[in-house]
């Protein structure tokens, strides 16, 4: 954490000396998000915990709470910074590698505008992550829970990052300086920082085409295993009532230091969301994730991970601040790598519902 408060205090510096002057009418707004849910898993784990590779919505039969957060936000003309604190079993289960008191750090975050006459911005600090197109707000995402790709992708991520929006903000260009893959804290032994890349096109109102990379080791340097890694994915609007996302994750990890052979897992998704009204809409979504060298979801089965997912969610729209909905969704792997009645089963079947509001 010092070199991130170091790092704060340098683009503050730097910022003062490059304008140097006074911004005029800065604004701090507040904002917050709650999100509360119950699962029912017909596999009925006697822990309560869903399967290991899920980290939203994994407590079984449970009334809980998946996130909640309150964010201030500062702005100005040059300078902008966001501040978030956070509960819930999100940040128990996705920031369960970080330091206690760093798991209720949602976003933290200062950025300097570069340019008075381009959108050319530099921040550093926590940020969400500039991979994929769910992010851990649930009220935002077409669907209750997350797909298994976003599931095992970073959520957050710890660094710095340079970003530029053209004039007519068709197209979003950034290139990232991270910690690590969903990093605050790197590694015990790794000295090695890792990068990202994103290049977002919005060609017109209803479409927008992104493509995201990281590269990086995410283990001690002297068993550097280097990662490579592109999202990519496509939000298209078809008609008023009908909009379409498809993405699809593939990675690659070298098996042994300094090897030239590689691990790796893929992952297509689909999604089809129906509006029927103002408070209405529904969304089905269609997955496949593998990985059979276990390199993200180890399942120790012969075949490695190869698991399809289905979902069928209903949405009702409470309020313009509240959203209330209902899921089922169906897991099948092609080993038995769920669990039920001490038994080694090959699916997961779970009713979900949640109820959340956003100030």
């Amino acid at each position: 954490m010092k070199t991130i408060y170091l790092t704060l205090i340098a683009l503050f510096v730097f910022q003062t000396s490059i304008f140097g002057q006074t911004e005029s009418k800065p604004s701090i707004t507040w904002s917050g998000y709650l999100e509360t849910y119950y699962v029912y898993d017909f596999n009925q784990p006697a822990s309560h915990e869903r399967p290991s590779f899920m980290y939203n919505h994994n407590r079984h039969n449970e009334f809980n709470l998946n996130l909640g957060f309150i964010k201030g936000t500062y702005l100005s003309a040059n300078t902008r910074a966001n501040l978030a604190l956070m509960a819930g079993t999100y940040a128990q289960y996705n920031l369960a590698s970080e330091s206690s008191l760093m798991q209720h750090v949602f976003e933290a975050n200062v950025g300097v505008k570069l340019s008075n006459k381009q959108n050319l911005w530099l921040d550093a600090g926590i940020m969400p992550s500039h991979i994929g197109f769910e992010s851990a707000i649930s009220k935002d995402c077409w669907t209750l829970t997350r797909s298994i790709l976003a599931e095992n992708s970073p959520y957050y991520e710890s660094g710095a990052k340079i970003t530029y929006i053209n004039a007519d903000n068709r197209w979003t260009l950034s290139a990232l300086a991270l910690n690590g893959w969903q990093r605050i804290k790197r590694p015990d032994g790794n000295q090695t920082m890792a990068l990202g890349t994103q290049v977002q096109f919005k060609p017109n109102e209803k479409t927008t085409l992104n493509w995201s990379t990281f590269i990086g080791n995410d283990k001690p340097s002297s068993q550097k295993q280097e990662r490579y890694f592109s999202n990519l994915y496509g939000i298209f609007q078809l008609s008023s009532t009908l909009g379409l996302i498809a993405g699809f994750d593939y990675g690659l990890e070298q098996k042994a230091v300094a090897s030239s052979e590689y691990n790796t897992w893929y992952s297509p998704v689909a999604i089809l969301k129906y509006t029927t009204n103002t408070k209405w809409s529904g969304a089905v979504r269609w997955e496949y994730y593998q990985d059979k060298n276990g390199v993200i979801i180890a399942s120790n089965t012969p075949n490695g991970f190869q698991t399809k997912g289905y979902s069928l969610n209903i949405d009702y729209k409470v309020s313009d601040q509240v959203l209330w909905r209902v899921e089922g969704k169906l897991l099948e792997s092609k080993d038995a790598i769920f669990s039920k009645e001490g038994k080694a089963v090959n699916n997961n079947f779970s009713l979900n519902t949640s109820m959340a509001i956003q100030l």
